[in-house]
């Protein structure tokens, strides 16, 4: 097969996988634009206690899936896990539609979870097998930009039919069984064994060669995670995507409602949202750049250091609608590549054959914190004291992840068949 061939074959997987992760972006906030709608309508029985039942029970199917269903990618292939998770999601969301009760609403949800938990570690897995060699931060945020930009669409959506909330739950399940047939019939299962990619090695600016790995090298498991030198690798990104997925989860579900016990109005929170998830573009975007050319190391550490900070400071009130929506994009920016970098270094630490494992552990895992954070600031908003204090959580979290990434060597490499760890060069 030849070079041109080839790149123009791969062009299908990278839009595939990024509207998969579309998928991922339109659950991420979905819950975050009806919450309110259905507290103050008490539609389907809900209250501030409903809510936080039904976003935490969501996000519990979404960790089971990422931690439990993604490793089988390495075993029975990407493509084949995508098409069985994608449909089972759009079953399950159009299914909300119909549920006649908070506890059937919230059922359902955890079921549509179960699929989508999986698909994004194995979307990031799938084009990591496929990315140049040096350029998987920019393989691994770009990707990701359509987790964000199904997010701003989503919120987009919601500003022009809610409180009609049920019209979000049916486009989120047309589109997904939209997209089945295409990652079906267009997307390959893998790259042919013995195909190398050439890639610009960012130290040199000439070609390097990127070899598959062997296809088999046992099964993967998570006992491989716990064998040298991985133990403290895999314990540093389980924390580190535990508090960015406590950020994101947390921060998307309830943002219009913090807004709100601010004294903002609805349309201003809803607003917010989509700015947060536009600046999550953006940074996505400048992220991958930095990373590849400065280490992914140096620049998550900085990015969960300024999120930090930026939290911080939406905890004070800005009457100023231009600074205050130029505040919540420029935490937008910070927040949630902070999170997608997290996965671009696993990509990184982790060969081939670990990679999906890898990844839905530290999705799987961070899924915990994306539980804990929606029920943490549900119970600050039940308590009436979520504003400051919601903020004051999430710069929190910011700092603890910035703390166990410091302990995380800066790669992983394998010399004379044993695999060693390398710190900082």
């Amino acid at each position: 097969m030849s070079t041109t061939s080839l790149e123009n074959k791969s062009r299908w997987p990278v839009w595939l996988c990024w509207l998969a992760m579309v998928l991922d972006g339109f659950d991420l906030v979905v819950l975050g634009t009806v919450i309110p709608t259905l507290i103050k309508t008490h539609d389907l029985g809900f209250d501030a206690v409903g809510a936080t039942f039904a976003a935490t029970i969501s996000l519990v199917g979404v960790g089971l899936g990422a931690l439990f269903i993604a490793p089988l990618s390495d075993r029975f292939g990407r493509r084949n896990l995508l098409v069985a998770c994608v449909t089972w999601f759009s079953i399950f969301t159009i299914a909300v539609v119909f549920a006649p009760n908070v506890a059937v609403f919230s059922i359902f949800r955890l079921l549509a979870g179960l699929g989508l938990g999986a698909c994004l570690p194995a979307a990031l897995a799938y084009m990591n097998d496929y990315a140049p060699a040096g350029s998987a931060g920019k393989s691994t945020t770009r990707t990701m930009t359509g987790y964000h930009a199904g997010a701003v669409a989503t919120a987009f959506l919601a500003l022009m039919v809610i409180p009609d909330w049920r019209i979000m739950f049916v486009v989120g399940g047309v589109a997904g069984f939209v997209l089945v047939p295409f990652l079906w019939f267009r997307l390959p299962e893998t790259l042919p064994a013995v195909v190398s990619l050439p890639a610009l090695s960012p130290a040199s600016g000439t070609h390097a060669t990127k070899a598959a790995e062997p296809a088999v090298e046992g099964r993967a498991s998570f006992r491989d995670l716990g064998r040298k030198p991985y133990p403290l690798v895999a314990a540093g990104v389980a924390v580190a995507s535990f508090m960015g997925l406590l950020l994101v989860y947390g921060l998307n579900t309830w943002l219009p409602q913090l807004m709100s016990s601010a004294g903002y109005t609805l349309n201003a929170g809803l607003s917010l949202l989509l700015v947060l998830n536009v600046g999550a573009v953006a940074g996505l975007v400048v992220a991958g750049i930095l990373a590849d050319k400065h280490g992914t190391k140096k620049i998550v550490l900085l990015w969960f250091f300024l999120s930090a900070v930026f939290l911080a400071a939406l905890s004070v009130k800005i009457q100023n609608e231009l600074l205050l929506n130029a505040a919540v994009f420029v935490t937008g920016v910070f927040v949630f590549s902070s999170q997608v970098l997290v996965y671009a270094w696993v990509s990184q630490l982790f060969p081939a054959r670990l990679r999906g494992t890898a990844l839905g552990f530290a999705a799987g895992v961070g899924r915990l914190g994306a539980i804990l954070g929606p029920a943490v600031t549900g119970t600050l908003v039940a308590a009436g004291i979520a504003y400051p204090w919601g903020f004051y959580v999430f710069a929190g979290a910011a700092v603890l992840a910035v703390a166990a990434l410091v302990l995380v060597p800066q790669a992983v490499t394998a010399a004379a068949g044993k695999r060693t760890a390398v710190g900082p060069s």
